[in-house]
């Protein structure tokens, strides 16, 4: 396939992109013949053609082509050309060394490094070169592969094309039509495919393509025109009879594997990007799957955008979609060019390719066989520079300039590609082309919110299990305090009562630990490419569990109150369900945040579990506030238990007419408790006597704020402590964002 097709006399295959053959196609005015516009004239001609097409400009037209430029005009190269040259990446890596031999190995190390010094290496770690001088082409219409063992670099140098590896870390440039590229408009741009398939598994294919339609397509685009995309790119991908299946997982039957790659594909490519890079999509997939795959991205880079991937060992199938190769061993470029150019470079080599053995495996066979000698590859590579010298010195092709990034992404717009919201305007920078998102951030918490909810309906057991724990726990709290009476060991009973359904409403909000976890990197492919903000998705997280969180709050307020027999009537129920609803929203912010800090479920589990019980300690109940030693006591204010347990303590005691102690009750939970009631009448005479008061068996000796008093429930009232539970939620949903914003940059140092 030739590389050298021009963006103003485009193939009409190349005209209107597969993607888009379901879509309404007008005709659309040519520019009159005149000199190579300037960028704002293209850019004006552009905007005039989308109003027409819309009528009012309200509207994203389908894809067109768009003559822009004089006939008589010398035809130009390729729209895009991604270059990147001297690419460089070290990482430090830590010494294995034994503690027997750590002195033996100091002494060698230091007489090896004062024979031969090496930048950057220690007694404790060493420099490992994983890119050493790569550069290459690749060109839109094209697909670009990489090829190499495992560890040879594959997909390091994806990462670095696509800006995934840390600025400063990395030496070398990439450049598109000469221009090196923002990170912001890289993001608008391009796509990324992970080389696992990271797809929700109770969504069928075509709501997952539709709902990255949702995310990356603009507003201003008709539900319509977005739907008939999905339909354009599910028939493109060949996913027609899988497209009301669900994708599934290990306990849900779904999709096959080579139609989850696809659609891993579909959702990167659903705005029509200029770049789109994989790593390894072919991977685990059988020989038709993999055919099928590459078949589609061939398909991509015909519609006009670049595709870079990297491969393990395709078939000869395969080979015939690819139009560059890059052989990399450990880290070094061993052969740059042509498939078609693999047996003239071997046989020149001195190891020509037998008549019916596959290229790409011979090649990669004696790569490997070089890498165990003791030169390794180092004559190949070096071959592989002369070899390229000289190809591009007998070159006898004229170079031919083509158009400047500006230009290239105006061609690119007009053509239908960039979808999501990219706009024309007098703008000199190309990165104002296009918009950061394509929607407004309530679109994308709408569209988040719709999703998620999609994904859980479809597993009520999720549900049903924390549903039914919540009811377990209520059903055995309130049978064991079933109707509290007032007396002093009543007292006792509902303290303990208390302490322990505060704990417990903490504890089974631990559930939300795998739900982010398990979502973790599909937020981290999304984000990365701008497919929504972090804060649509922090906002519309927490929306999503407060329905839930009500429901359960309810369901465990009811099944307690009134079978434990707690005071306040009506009201007292009402800010009892309060305060439960509040613990459950500050329990699960506080999981939801430990979940982006802690990157595993089991360790996830062994803190929350850990820290709960440091809140349950500190709460008040154990110990009362006064007699926690003061090097402690800042724990004390920081528990989560504390707030909701005064809280209900208030609920219940600050009655002051309800009396808890009368008369000869005064001696219960005391030595004095098991003598005859005629004793503790005649004690509670002298003790009158004594006093020079009368206390009779009828007499109140302690209320309700009598209790509040002896367990140090004096600051704050149960409103307020209301209030600051639910900033605590808050809080940890703010912690949560500032996790996300830091731990989601995917970039590798």
């Amino acid at each position: 396939m030739s590389s050298r097709v021009v963006a103003e006399n485009i193939q009409p295959d190349r005209v209107v992109a597969p993607f888009y053959n379901q879509m309404e196609l007008n005709d659309l005015p040519r520019a009159a013949p005149a000199a190579s516009p300037t960028l704002g004239q293209l850019l004006k001609r552009v905007g005039d053609v989308r109003k027409e097409a819309t009528g009012d400009g309200s509207e994203t037209p389908a894809h067109h082509a768009l003559d822009v430029t004089d006939a008589n005009v010398e035809p130009r190269s390729l729209p895009f050309a991604l270059s990147f040259s001297n690419l460089t990446y070290s990482v430090k890596i830590r010494r294995k060394m034994a503690l027997p031999a750590l002195l033996t190995g100091r002494r060698n190390h230091l007489r090896a490094t004062a024979a031969e010094p090496v930048g950057g290496e220690s007694l404790f770690s060493k420099t490992k070169t994983l890119l050493n001088d790569i550069s290459g082409e690749a060109r839109d219409g094209e697909i670009l592969a990489v090829l190499g063992a495992s560890g040879s670099g594959k997909s390091t140098l994806i990462d670095a094309l696509a800006n995934r590896i840390a600025k400063g870390s990395l030496k070398g440039t990439v450049t598109l039509n000469g221009e090196v590229l923002d990170s912001r408009l890289l993001k608008v741009i391009s796509a990324y495919v992970m080389q696992d398939d990271l797809l929700f598994p109770m969504l069928t294919v075509e709501e997952t393509l539709m709902f990255a339609a949702e995310f990356r397509l603009p507003r201003i685009l008709s539900k319509s025109k977005k739907k008939m995309r999905v339909q354009a790119l599910i028939d493109q991908l060949g996913l027609r009879n899988a497209a009301k299946t669900v994708i599934g997982d290990e306990g849900h039957r779904g999709v096959s594997g080579g139609e989850r790659r696809r659609v891993s594909i579909g959702i990167d490519i659903i705005h029509d990007p200029i770049l789109l890079f994989l790593d390894e999509p072919t991977s685990g997939l059988d020989s038709t799957s993999a055919f099928m795959v590459v078949k589609v991205l061939q398909r991509i880079a015909q519609s006009g955008s670049i595709v870079i991937m990297s491969v393990h060992q395709p078939s000869y199938r395969i080979l015939g979609l690819l139009d560059r190769l890059i052989f990399l061993s450990r880290g070094q470029t061993v052969y740059s060019g042509s498939p078609t150019q693999l047996p003239l470079f071997f046989a020149e080599f001195g190891h020509p390719i037998p008549e019916n053995e596959n290229r790409t495996e011979f090649a990669l066979d004696l790569i490997r066989e070089l890498e165990g000698s003791p030169g390794g590859t180092k004559s190949l590579v070096e071959f592989n520079k002369s070899w390229q010298s000289m190809k591009h010195t007998s070159n006898s092709e004229p170079d031919r300039h083509g158009l400047s990034l500006k230009e290239a992404i105006s061609a690119s717009i007009s053509r239908g590609k960039l979808v999501s919201g990219a706009t024309t305007n007098n703008n000199t920078s190309p990165t104002s082309m296009v918009p950061t998102f394509a929607n407004p951030f309530w679109i994308e918490m709408a569209v988040l919110s719709k999703r998620s909810i999609t994904n859980s309906r479809r597993m009520p057991e999720l549900f049903g299990i924390r549903l039914g724990a919540v009811l377990v726990t209520g059903f055995i709290l309130a049978t064991m305090f079933w109707q509290l009476d007032n007396s002093p060991k009543g007292v006792q009973e509902r303290l303990g009562f208390f302490a322990f359904a505060m704990s417990t409403t903490f504890y089974t909000t631990a559930d939300a630990l795998p739900v982010f976890l398990q979502e973790r990197y599909i937020f981290l492919r999304e984000t990365n490419h701008n497919a929504y903000r972090r804060l649509s998705y922090i906002i519309s997280h927490a929306l999503v569990a407060l329905p839930s969180l009500i429901f359960l709050s309810l369901a465990f307020s009811a099944t307690t109150f009134w079978a434990v027999g707690l005071d306040g009537g009506f009201s007292g129920f009402l800010f009892y369900f309060l305060i439960i609803f509040a613990s459950f929203w500050a329990g699960n912010s506080f999981v939801t945040f430990l979940s982006g800090v802690v990157p595993q479920v089991m360790l996830g589990y062994t803190i929350v579990v850990a820290i709960l019980a440091y809140f349950l300690l500190f709460s008040g109940f154990f110990i009362n506030r006064d007699r926690i030693p003061g090097y402690w006591i800042w724990f004390h204010y920081l528990s989560l238990v504390k707030y909701p347990y005064e809280a209900v303590l208030q609920n219940e005691f600050d009655n002051p007419t309800k009396c808890f102690v009368r008369g000869v009750q005064i001696f219960d939970n005391t030595p004095l408790g098991a003598v005859p009631d005629a004793m503790k009448v005649k004690l509670l005479e002298n003790l009158s006597n004594t006093l020079g008061t009368t206390i009779t068996t009828s007499t109140c000796l302690t209320t309700g704020s009598d209790i509040l008093q002896q367990q140090g429930v004096i600051d704050l009232s149960k409103w307020s402590c209301l209030w600051i539970t639910v900033a605590w939620g808050f809080l940890f949903r703010i912690l949560f964002y500032f996790s996300l914003l830091i731990g989601s940059k995917n970039k590798r140092r």
